[in-house]
Formats: structure tokens, sequence, C-alpha cells
């Protein structure tokens, strides 16, 4: 409209569309520095949580810095997939806020782009910086539901070992005389009745059994699918309260608890076969 009206002052020699031209004129490179203005001086940090699942939404934070000493307004910031809105900034302040990201494959990730965009003063331009955000994150298999792979596979695939314990769940393993602190569900009504005396039911205790799972003897198409079960049975075992293990061709991880020996298994089955999925 601007370039229009330009020619029409030119064309008739009006001094009013003159006047016009030159205020719009104005307007746009004040509108442009305050704009410019608006984006400088921002730094912005990526906090990944603690999982991230290969395809999976999940919320991150941003923390997004004002080092001026006048507010920003509008301003987006761009991570990846992902983009959230910090209506106004104070000065020399900082703003979180969470921000949704989806990483689509499993490994090590390192963020490679990001942007500050802003509408502000008015929506005549969108006017974007680089972020110029660091930030790296291991990104896990995503987890597929692989209950039957115990009934199907057996104990081999998960590479199980057998236990002496006694408790009240998994497999009978012998029948034992009543010591009077057993359940009564565990009684075996039939031999106790042959028997003339309280006879009852020993299992091991799978319940607290380690658990060594093999990624590669689990069922799945391909890699992928068995590393993504193999995911989803660590979670569950610690669910369970199982120590729990993996074994590679050429590494093997001894079964243990905890959060931190739990995320160690995932971050190895998110790097299983690969160097580094790129960003």
């Amino acid at each position: 409209m601007t370039l229009f009206l330009g020619f029409a002052a030119v064309n008739t020699g009006n001094n009013l569309l003159y006047l016009l031209v030159s205020a719009l004129l104005g307007f746009m490179a004040v509108s442009g520095l305050v704009g410019r203005y608006n984006l400088a001086g921002l730094r912005a940090e990526l906090m990944p949580p603690a999982e991230i699942y290969a395809g999976i939404e999940t919320l991150a934070t941003i923390k997004l810095r004002n080092n001026k000493p006048y507010p920003s307004f509008l301003v987006f910031v761009e991570v990846a997939d992902g983009k959230t809105l910090f209506p106004i900034i104070p000065g020399r302040s900082t703003i979180e806020k969470s921000i949704s990201l989806t990483l689509a494959k499993r490994g090590r990730f390192r963020l490679t782009e990001s942007a500050y965009r802003s509408i502000f003063p008015v929506n005549f331009f969108i006017r974007s910086f680089p972020a110029h955000i660091s930030a790296e994150t291991i990104v896990f298999a995503a987890p597929i539901n692989c209950q039957t792979a115990t009934a199907h596979e057996g104990k081999r695939s998960l590479g199980e070992d057998s236990s002496p314990r006694r408790g009240g769940e998994g497999e009978i393993e012998r029948i034992g005389d009543y010591r009077g602190g057993e359940p009564l569900k565990m009684i075996h009504w039939k031999l106790t009745a042959r028997q003339g005396k309280l006879m009852i039911k020993e299992a091991s205790d799978t319940a607290t059994e380690p658990v060594v799972i093999e990624p590669e003897s689990l069922p799945g198409k391909n890699l992928e699918e068995q590393l993504r079960c193999a995911t989803w049975l660590v979670n569950d075992a610690m669910r369970n309260s199982r120590p729990v293990g993996l074994k590679f061709p050429r590494q093997k991880i001894a079964p243990s608890s905890g959060n931190r020996h739990r995320l160690h298994l995932l971050t190895e089955l998110a790097l299983y076969g690969q160097d580094q999925i790129p960003a």
C-alpha cells in the first residue's frame, strides 16, 4: 500500500500524499527498530525432563532471561518442533514456561535449531532472531506393551534366574507342611484331605526375583521393536520392585533396583546399535 501511495504521489504531485507516504515510511522504520530492540538482550535455556520417549509428546521447561532494563512483549521461543509464547518479560528478569516437544527418534538428541519470533509492536511483520540455545538429552525408546513375552517366550528370552526363596506368588515349587504363618490361599486342600494334615503350596518368590532381559531375544519384527519391548519390561519390573538387568551380545549389566539404575538401563537401550541420532 505504501508503494502504491508513493507512485500516486509522484504521478499526481499531491503534497498530501507525499506527507502520508512519509508518515507511513517513518512508522515502518520506527516499528522495525522497536521490534528489533524487543528481541535484543534475550537469553533462553531449555531444560528437558528426566525422561523423554521417542514419538511421545512431553513437556520441557524454557527459561527466558531479559537482560535489558525494559520489558519485551509477545515473544515466541521455538525449539525443535515446539514453541511457546511469553506475553511479557519484565526487564532484568527471568520467566519460566512449559513447551511441548515430540522427538521422533531414540538416541542422543542435540538441539541445533532455535529462534525468537515476535509480531511486536504491530502485526505487519514477524521478526525473527536465532536463539542459540544449547541442549542435549537422551531420548529413550518408546515402550511397547509386551507383557505376553513372559508367556510366549518363557524365561529363556527374559533371562530370569530361578530363586530358591519361597513366597506367595510365582510358580509352585513344591508342597510343604503347614507351619502356622502361611495365608489360607496357600493351603493345598486336596492333599490336605488325602494326607490328613495341612499341606501348603510353596512358590518361588517371583515378586522380588531378579530379571535379566535380553533385548535381541524378545519378540518383535526388528531391533527397534525389541528395544521398545525391553524398555517396557524394564519399567514394568521396576514398578513391581524386581531387580532388573540387561544382557547384550557383548555387554551385561547386573540386576539392581532404584530409579538411577532404571534410567541407566533405559539409556543403554536408547543408545544400543547407534552412535548418535542427529537433531
